[in-house]
């Protein structure tokens, strides 16, 4: 895999809060944070500057990052020989490599694009055989999913959703879908299904998450590259004591260190950041288990079939009932 070198061409690409949650957890992002904590004066300043611009902070020269830090350039070299670097040209190498291995993850998918169009040029190919493994890849991790769902797992783990007072659902970004989905799925089952995020962002998110507790139940989803605000507020349900289910990739998952349980979905692809195909199995395999679980779902699937039947097409073709229906005009207002 090759690695991407930041700098200061592309500041939006590297100005996430990701990337800085990223290099907020190295080693010398700790130190930093240490400082923040704990120093006092310019030096603080400092710290909390280059957390909050730690790429451009890999890109400037000592005198422009003086200059946008409001400091001198002779108190950038002392604050970076109190952190043990032998000046401040150390110090910007430390964090230009802090920050490529916290990029690496965020920019995998751009890589192994990259790598995938070489190797197209280099064969002279179509692209033919790189589709191709995307379809295996997907049929792979379907077959691996599948192959790791214990029913008896899955049956015990409708029970606890059957269980909660309130179940609630938390995706960002396309696991915002499949999070809608399941809570489209265990809306009509459970006591509550409440999907977190669904409009107005993370500060929202929270809000409906605020009153979560030990009664309640949290079925957080998230593939690579994985949003850091779903694990922080994984961590927020767990510390609140509420049951914690993650739908995750791997054990590797940042998610599974915050939940009791977690359904693994695999999510491997040559050119994709994720492929989404097994975990719409395991939420299929999911909610099938919770439907034939309870003890009143069949009364529950017949009130859904009652509020909804309304509105589903039934005519068939061929089917003339002699009423003569008025023909619908849109109307175009202008």
């Amino acid at each position: 895999m090759s690695t991407t070198t930041p700098d200061a061409s592309a500041p939006a690409a590297y100005s996430s809060p990701s990337v800085d949650t990223a290099f907020a957890q190295s080693e010398l992002g700790f130190k930093l944070r240490a400082v923040l904590a704990e120093g006092k004066g310019t030096n603080v300043a400092i710290a909390d500057f280059l957390l909050r611009n730690p790429v451009r902070a890999t890109a400037w020269g000592i005198e422009e990052l003086a200059a946008n830090a409001q400091t001198s350039t002779a108190t950038l070299s002392r604050f970076a020989r109190a952190l043990g670097f032998s000046g401040f040209g150390a110090l910007r190498s430390g964090m230009a490599d802090a920050l490529q291995t916290a990029l690496q993850p965020v920019f995998q998918p751009v890589d192994k694009l990259r790598n995938v169009l070489q190797r197209k040029d280099e064969d002279g190919s179509s692209g033919k055989p790189i589709i191709a493994e995307s379809l295996d890849a997907s049929v792979s991790n379907f077959q691996a999913a599948a192959a790791g769902l214990n029913p008896a797992m899955l049956i015990a783990t409708a029970h606890k959703i059957l269980a909660a007072e309130t179940v609630y659902t938390l995706g960002f970004g396309i696991s915002a879908h499949l999070s809608a989905m399941l809570a489209l799925d265990l809306q009509p089952f459970c006591r509550q299904a409440i999907n977190v995020v669904e409009f107005g962002g993370t500060e929202v998110a929270a809000g409906r998450l605020m009153n979560i507790g030990p009664k309640d139940l949290l079925i957080s989803i998230s593939f690579p590259r994985y949003a850091s605000d779903a694990v922080m507020l994984t961590r927020y349900a767990r510390d609140r004591c509420a049951h914690v289910i993650a739908l995750t990739d791997s054990m590797a998952s940042p998610l599974a260190n915050w939940s009791h349980d977690v359904l693994v979905a695999p999510a491997t692809h040559p050119v994709l950041s994720s492929s989404y195909t097994a975990a719409l199995l395991v939420i299929e395999a999911l909610v099938t288990s919770l439907m034939v679980s309870g003890d009143n779902q069949v009364a529950q699937a017949e009130k859904l079939t009652d509020a909804i039947s309304a509105y589903l097409y039934t005519d068939k073709p061929g089917n003339d009932s002699g009423v003569d229906r008025p023909a619908k005009r849109i109307v175009r207002k202008g």
